[in-house]
């Protein structure tokens, strides 16, 4: 675990430069608006250890998968997302030396993220080995107002000398990414322009054909005012730049502002990218820097009035939980129903930048109660817009009759994740799909939903799962075998208790879905049936007869469900038992070892008692939270949150705590030691639901909004906005109770520590603990 950031409640504060944590810096100071995003790399060179990531969303290509054997129904391509053109680059060689940090004597270094105002600042003093002295400030942001552009300012003043600085403004686009195969490079040059102060490089990538343009335009200014220079174009393959030379004076600032932009082919044609590109750097240049990051302060406060959570007496823990937010905010903004949001959001390579199952359980909640309907409405229309590939990936592992499987990392619909045991087996992930459905329509009351798409994607989901489980001679009930659940520290296991109660879930509530639609709109159930070659008698008694004879593992005597039929058979160690030179057991242990062992990597059963909370009574979750908690290494990002919320329900109040204290600061920390490769977004959705769904007690039942919240002991309170059906709500836990403002026009009912509590337009309630 890493300790090198500040405490700051609105800013992640670096000082001092270290390079052998610049990896993990340039994921934690990331930028991104929903449309592209970018690592923390300098603008100046750097020839020391670095990760270079700048990304354009929903670009992708499908690298071959790399493995020794095959089997029928493999994916043929792992799908990346792709290190696209750098846009951030401004070379500096002064009095004939380049600038680089590795090769400096760094006096002074700071780097601040600002959460608040949304942009990046870096501050420096460096030493040249010729003995130049020099003062570099260098601010930047994406902008969350003009989304397909970007701003810097770079300036630069020099201490202990006067001379010579020249600066070159360029486009790289001859970029490639780590992960690559064979050092394989996957864009194409298309067309490049250089003109005056403007460069345009326009790249396609290989296979998928996306085009990209990106453009950029710079302008200086000299002891605060504007200075004209004369630019030097330069071009080759991938590469566009300008540069020019100025005298620097002792003392006086020199600033470079570069205005950049990323238009794809994704929202224009191809034809049309580099006007498209030209017009927005036209707009964003006639702003200027000032002006845009003043409307990117304002558009950010905005969305902090939607979605902050305000902890008092616990800077760590506010620090912490501002900066999952602010990563979740300029990631995904909801507008693009094709987009969804990849483990690294944008951040780094691993992963692929694709879509998995944690989007559906884990970030649909947070994007619920802190963002418009529609935002989450589109991630769910991402999938019902994926279901004939869901069918086809079904197909290709032999299931017929419209049953979809839905993949378990995809781009586009088609599965191109590359470890068969998850392939084949991490099958649950089509519970989180139609368990998403349901929560989005328990939360908004939005049931049009099921007519429109949600009914679909469950006859497809709930066919897959009739035809997954097998009648046992032996047992006299369905089975389901060879799966993997949530723990992949298990692989090729039978009837693993999460995957089947998600099973039988998924037919009730279509079955339920079907009784809606069918009383709701009939015209539209009697199309889809004869579309979807539906027998209404015929397939839901089969899927009740598979509900009322689903086989459960248990154990009476411990009075817990079992993770899979043979769990028991496993010597049961405790992980504070292991030695410290175990940890982590997935860089420590065998493959073989660990898939032998009771250690878990996330909450699996657990997982289950997460999603059903009104199922199971309060003993028998604390039963299996003492059984299955003490076995759980957590070495999984998407752990800790759901045992944050679980030991919140079971009242445990320290283990709630530590668990949060976890889940926020996994990056901030490094505590798995690899923040290097990227941030953990989808997992930092979980620690908003550690604090609000934890802490607070929030669950919807009933139609009503319930709050059963207390108050961590280092805490003297903390706070939040949610958006409910058209309301808005501030919430305030303090010690002897929670406060709740409706700041909406109509009055709302929500239940407070059990009781039903009317809270007119704009009056407050207090329920005492």
């Amino acid at each position: 675990m890493k300790n090198y950031i500040k405490t700051d409640e609105w800013s992640i504060v670096e000082e001092g430069f270290d390079p052998h944590l610049n990896k993990i810096s340039e994921s934690i100071f990331s930028l991104g608006n929903g449309h592209m995003g970018q690592r923390a790399n300098f603008e100046e060179a750097y020839s020391g250890e670095t990760l270079q990531g700048n990304y354009v969303a929903g670009v992708y290509y499908p690298d071959k998968t790399r493995v020794g054997w095959w089997k029928n129904g493999y994916p043929e391509y792992f799908a990346k997302v792709l290190n696209a053109a750098n846009w951030v680059g401004i070379d500096v060689v002064i009095n004939g030396e380049q600038l680089d940090l590795a090769k400096c004597k760094v006096i002074a270094f700071k780097r601040t993220l600002n959460m608040q105002h949304g942009y990046l600042e870096r501050a420096f003093t460096a030493q040249l080995a010729n003995g130049n002295q020099v003062n570099v400030n260098a601010k930047r942001f994406c902008s969350i107002v003009d989304e397909e552009a970007a701003a810097i300012r770079y300036a630069i003043t020099p201490l202990n000398f006067s001379g010579e600085i020249k600066f070159t403004a360029f486009i790289d686009g001859d970029v490639s990414n780590a992960d690559a195969n064979y050092d394989e490079k996957f864009w194409d040059h298309v067309y490049h322009q250089v003109s005056g102060n403007d460069n345009y490089l326009t790249l396609k990538t290989r296979k998928t054909n996306f085009e990209v343009c990106t453009g950029s335009r710079f302008a200086v200014t000299q002891g605060g005012k504007a200075l004209a220079v004369e630019a030097k174009g330069f071009e080759k393959e991938k590469y566009t730049a300008s540069s020019f030379v100025t005298s620097a004076t002792q003392g006086q600032e020199t600033v470079v502002y570069k205005y950049a932009c990323n238009v794809s082919s994704q929202n224009y044609e191809p034809q049309q990218l580099l006007a498209a590109c030209k017009s927005v750097i036209e707009r964003v240049a006639a702003k200027g820097f000032e002006t845009m990051l003043a409307e990117q302060a304002d558009a950010w406060l905005k969305k902090w009035a939607e979605s902050d959570i305000v902890i008092t007496g616990d800077a760590s823990a506010q620090q912490g939980i501002r900066f999952n937010i602010f990563q979740l905010s300029q990631t995904y903004s909801g507008k693009d129903a094709r987009l969804n949001i990849g483990p690294k959001g944008f951040t780094g390579e691993k992963y692929g930048g694709s879509t998995y199952w944690d989007t559906e359980a884990y970030c649909v909640p947070f994007y619920l109660a802190t963002a418009p309907q529609q935002v989450t409405k589109n991630l769910l229309i991402y999938r019902y817009k994926q279901l004939d590939k869901a069918i086809e990936n079904a197909a290709k592992l032999g299931f017929d009759k419209g049953a979809a499987l839905y993949p378990m990392v995809t781009m586009n619909g088609e599965e191109c994740h590359n470890e068969w045991e998850i392939t084949f087996e991490e099958i649950h992930r089509n519970g989180a799909i139609a368990y998403a459905i349901f929560n989005y329509i328990r939360y908004t009351g939005d049931k049009d939903y099921l007519n429109d798409y949600g009914l679909e994607v469950l006859i497809g989901i709930t066919r897959f799962w009739k035809q997954r489980v097998n009648w046992s001679n032996a047992k006299k009930q369905y089975v389901m075998l060879g799966v993997t659940g949530p723990n992949e520290y298990e692989n090729n296991i039978n009837n693993n208790w999460y995957t089947s109660t998600l099973a039988t879930w998924c037919m009730e509530y279509t079955i339920e879905a079907l009784a809606y639609v069918k009383a709701n709109d009939a015209d539209k159930y009697q199309t889809l049936l004869g579309r979807l070659n539906f027998n209404e008698a015929e397939e839901t008694a089969t899927w009740q007869h598979i509900i009322s004879n689903m086989y459960y593992g248990e154990d009476k005597e411990l009075g817990i469900y079992l993770q899979q039929d043979n769990f028991l058979d496993k010597e049961i160690i405790h992980v504070k038992d292991l030695p410290a030179a175990s940890r982590p057991l997935n860089q420590k242990w065998s493959w073989d070892r660990i898939l032998r062992s009771c250690f878990i990597k996330q909450a699996d059963v657990l997982q289950g008692f997460y999603f059903f909370k009104d199922k199971f009574d309060t003993d028998t979750l604390r039963r299996n939270y003492n059984f299955y908690e003490p076995l759980t290494v957590h070495e999984s990002s998407l752990s800790p949150c759901i045992h944050a919320i679980l030991a919140s329900r079971l009242g445990l109040e320290e283990d709630a705590y530590n668990f949060y204290l976890r889940t926020s600061r996994l990056d901030l920390d490094d505590y798995n030691n690899d923040t290097e490769d990227g941030l953990h977004i989808t997992s930092m959705a979980g620690t908003w639901m550690s604090v609000v769904e934890g802490f607070a007690g929030m669950h919807v039942a009933d139609d009503t909004l319930k709050f059963e919240p207390f108050l961590p002991g280092k805490w003297q309170s903390f706070s939040f906005n949610i958006g409910f059906r058209q309301n808005m709500l501030n919430v305030k836990i303090v010690a002897n109770g929670v406060h709740i403002v409706n700041v909406s026009g109509g009055d709302i009912t929500v239940n407070i520590f059990g009781k039903d509590v009317i809270i007119m337009a704009g009056a407050e309630a207090f329920a005492a603990q």
